[in-house]
């Protein structure tokens, strides 16, 4: 059986940026594709700055090099997520404590290697979500490679999967620009758009929530006046807990409102993603479920994606016990080991809540590749197109 030989590391930068949440939600001016403010959150030294990454490159004992980046969220340092990820702050941790774990083992079980990497503790704590996000990936690949198959018949044989030829619906993401890359995503018939980043009151979604309306009102439009035939995409907006902001978390104003975006988007399906943010995940998970029981009551079919406070497996199982959202968003990197990834899924696919595999602008061509190889074999509901925030 292959053993690994050797690792190499790289620092690299990812596809977007961090941006610190906090400085935006609290008024951050953009300023060209800048923000002028000071940052709010620990760790950033500006409201936007480059995403970074450490490449993991496992070397087989024939040759063969296995690939994984650790990259952490766009919106780190927030909402129960680890520290902003500075790439050097991170290699020497690499090198004194996951080589020598990792260097002579057999590449017989992904899960068994995964598992060792994901629960490893350093005085206490874990690794941060990003160095165990990366090192498993490489960890995939690195088994497939010894046994040349792909990393999808890996995660279907060890999870006893069946795989099927399929299409996982996309949603993608157009970051600032709300009407030039939503004609991008309609006239390329992406099954769920824009996310749109309402990430603002005052100056995206609008005191009493009026530019939101208004932008689903054109949204709406569009898609049927220049989309292709047939063409019925979801409607997904990612409004980072703006609906609550405007409305003081007061659930009542909330439905009522909500009530109202679902007429203007007919006759698309409408999801919204964070319509508030309760400050803890008890608090969000009991908002979030008499939010939904007041949908039931009311009648309105708006669906609820749960993002902050959703982050770990373990996160996610709450949520998914709960039935506290229609879909959960499984935000790849913050779930550290990809294992806790296809756990996630499997978990929301067996209590039949939505599971959105999503993860982040913020991340690489290679960590988007492998966790796509994971979604083939795991069949999510919805599958986030990455990196980087246009749709080019």
């Amino acid at each position: 059986m292959k053993k690994i030989s050797n690792i190499v590391l790289s620092t690299g930068l990812t596809g977007f940026y961090f941006d610190d949440l906090a400085a935006i939600i609290n008024g951050a001016k953009r300023n060209g594709f800048l923000y002028q403010g000071k940052p709010k959150t620990e760790g950033f030294t500006s409201v936007r700055q480059p995403g970074e990454s450490i490449s993991v490159m496992l070397v087989l004992d024939d040759g063969q090099i296995a690939f994984g980046d650790c990259v952490a969220v766009q919106y780190s340092g927030v909402s129960g997520r680890d520290p902003l990820f500075i790439a050097d702050n991170y290699v020497d941790i690499l090198r004194k404590e996951i080589f020598p774990l990792l260097i002579g083992k057999k590449l017989e079980s992904f899960r068994e290697l995964a598992k060792i990497v994901d629960d490893y503790v350093i005085n206490g704590k874990k690794l941060h979500t990003a160095i165990r996000y990366g090192v498993t990936q490489a960890i995939l690949d690195a088994v497939a490679k010894a046994k040349s198959i792909t990393r999808t018949e890996v995660v279907a044989n060890e999870y006893n999967l069946k795989l099927e030829r399929c299409t996982i619906p996309i949603f993608a993401q157009g970051g600032d620009d709300l009407y030039l890359n939503t004609d991008k995503m309609i006239i390329r018939k992406v099954d769920a758009l824009p996310h749109a980043l309402f990430n603002d009151v005052n100056d995206k979604l609008g005191k009493n929530g009026e530019k939101l309306l208004e932008y689903i009102k054109w949204l709406s439009k569009r898609v049927r006046k220049v989309g292709p035939q047939n063409y019925n995409p979801t409607i997904h907006i990612d409004v980072y807990s703006t609906i609550g902001l405007a409305f003081n978390n007061e659930l009542n104003k909330i439905v009522e409102y909500m009530g109202k975006l679902e007429r203007t988007a007919k006759p698309f399906k409408l999801r919204i993603e964070t319509p508030l943010d309760a400050g803890s995940k008890e608090g969000q998970i009991e908002q979030f479920s008499s939010l939904r029981e007041k949908f039931k009551i009311s009648g309105i079919k708006v669906e609820i994606v749960a993002d902050e406070w959703c982050n770990t497996l373990e996160d996610i199982k709450e949520f998914a016990d709960a039935k506290a959202a229609d879909m959960l968003q499984i935000k790849t990197p913050d779930l550290g080991g990809i294992n806790n990834t296809i756990e996630a899924i499997l978990y929301c696919k067996k209590l039949e809540v939505g599971a959105y595999m999503a993860g982040s602008s913020n991340e690489t061509d290679i960590s988007a590749k492998i966790t796509t190889d994971i979604a083939l074999a795991t069949k999510p509901d919805l599958i986030l197109a990455k990196p980087g925030m246009g749709v080019d």
